[in-house]
């Protein structure tokens, strides 16, 4: 009998390791032979810590396991919700750069390529740099760290570039609050992003990687080193990648936990033991980045993403999604909401249909009053935006973004002028400091948006005009975005930017 409790931080965080251990100690005193597996999260997080038991008739779920009622999960006694792929919040997702989080054991190497992981690099290998890049380039593949830049343009500029050694950088700096996709990735299916760093080697004529990860995010590291160390012994990677005669190579470099790292010229910086500041473009990463040399920069979703475009060809992935959002994007739910979790789907889902259906509403029972999607720099979306699809072009069009996709609700008893106020202090916080709009502009911002507060409706208009230097002048997407939500909470709820002076009037 197999018996499958997650290790992902998430479930760990919810009791997953004693259920885990007294699943071994019960079993032990009972004589039960199992074998358990401590596989990645399925991304119900509401549902965790979500142990699954394989007896021979296929995988039954069972949710929200504690210690006390493991005697009845061994007994068959302890009420089950069935087959994973039979709940409704999996059963709607198009699951595949997820495809195998939460049913592999992570560090299985064997496990991983009999479900489906290696084709896409074998298929790969066989390829020249120009038509692996083609493939990305039909695929529609866009960064899936924020900026939805299209990722065969990035490599193709690579490619082009005269140098003796070039570089592919993976961002795994995930720090926008409500995301937790590219950790997830790391602990539940590190080989795929292994696989996807080397494919873009290869692609790009690059034969030395890094994965830049957050100092937070402990589960992570000692999976990925622990994945990269297999991967090595198993000839995945090094100077023979799988007897191709092409060299790829990689490590895990960790940062110290500051936002603005993940922008991507931060990152490098960093990378490189230097301060953490953002870089002035020109010269882009891509001819200029790592050490001086010609680097990709791409997120963890984003390389997770490309072997399943090779497995499955580029056209099968670019026939999913809207316009020129192409493909699926892991939508990271949470905020005061029922069914927090990963749900991957294709682009085009209304905003409303996710936070209404898919997150079941608030947790609280409140109304929905707002949803920032793409993290703390992202726009406050109101209830009259919730018929706006989830692309790209479609959320720019109405004065958002999607960022990372990490999407959270709040319900109607929240101060919008606070939650601006927090934008503005979080960026005044972060701030590495290069440029002056994002440096001084958030402290002025704060002091700003107290003088509201404290009545002065004065300070509004000087407000607004702060946000537009902001946006204009800053060389990165700290600064530049931070407009974005307190623009959107003064404008879609003025009543709670009304001041004390007047409410008292």
């Amino acid at each position: 009998m197999k018996i499958y409790v997650p290790l992902d931080s998430a479930a760990k965080a919810l009791g997953a390791d004693d259920v885990a251990e007294t699943i071994r100690h019960e079993a032990t005193q009972r004589g039960l032979k199992i074998e358990l597996i401590r596989n990645g999260s399925r991304g119900m997080i509401w549902l965790e810590p979500l142990v699954e038991i394989d007896a021979g008739e296929g995988r039954k779920a069972f949710g929200n396991v504690t210690p006390e009622n493991v005697s009845a999960l061994l007994d068959g006694t302890l009420e089950g919700l069935g087959a994973v792929e039979d709940i409704p919040f999996f059963a709607r997702q198009t699951r595949l750069t997820f495809a195998r989080c939460g049913i592999i054991d992570p560090l299985d190497l064997d496990d991983y390529e009999a479900h489906g992981g290696l084709a896409g690099l074998r298929k790969a290998l066989a390829m020249t740099g120009e038509e692996i890049i083609s493939q990305v380039t039909d695929s529609g593949l866009r960064g899936r760290g924020g900026a939805g830049f299209p990722t065969g343009i990035k490599w193709n500029t690579v490619l082009g570039a005269a140098a003796d050694q070039k570089y592919i950088v993976c961002n795994a700096d995930e720090g926008d609050s409500g995301t937790f996709a590219d950790r997830m990735i790391m602990e539940g299916d590190p080989f795929t992003l292994i696989e996807g760093m080397i494919i873009a080697g290869v692609g790009v004529g690059a034969t030395k990687g890094y994965v830049y990860l957050r100092s937070e995010y402990p589960d992570a590291i000692n999976i990925m080193n622990k994945a990269v160390n297999i991967a090595q012994q198993k000839g995945l990677l090094g100077a023979d990648v799988l007897g191709s005669g092409r060299a790829f190579d990689m490590e895990i470099r960790v940062g110290a936990g500051a936002y603005v790292c993940g922008e991507e010229t931060s990152l490098l910086n960093s990378l490189e033991g230097k301060r953490g500041v953002v870089r002035a473009k020109p010269p882009l990463p891509a001819l200029e980045g790592f050490l001086g040399k010609p680097t990709v920069v791409n997120n963890v979703i984003s390389l997770a993403t490309v072997p399943v475009i090779f497995e499955m060809g580029a056209q099968h992935y670019a026939n999913f999604g809207l316009g020129r959002s192409k493909g699926t994007m892991p939508i990271q739910i949470a905020g005061n909401v029922k069914h927090g979790g990963l749900f991957e789907t294709a682009f085009g889902m209304p905003l409303g249909e996710l936070v209404n259906e898919i997150a079941g509403g608030t947790a609280s029972g409140q109304p929905v009053k707002a949803v920032q999607v793409g993290g703390p720099l992202g726009a406050y979306m109101p209830l009259s935006k919730f018929d706006t699809p989830f692309g790209y072009e479609e959320f720019d069009g109405q004065g958002g973004l999607i960022g990372h996709a990490g999407i959270v609700v709040f319900d109607d008893t929240t101060d919008m002028l606070k939650m601006a106020r927090f934008a503005m202090e979080f960026c005044a916080v972060e701030s590495c400091g290069k440029c002056t709009p994002c440096r001084i502009g958030s402290v002025r911002g704060v002091e700003t948006i107290d003088r509201i507060e404290r009545g002065d409706s004065s300070a509004i208009p000087i407000l607004t005009d702060l946000c537009e230097t902001m946006k204009d002048g800053s060389l990165c997407a700290l600064g530049g975005f931070t407009p974005f939500p307190v623009m959107s909470a003064l404008t879609h709820f003025p009543n709670d930017f009304a001041t004390i002076k007047e409410a008292a009037e």
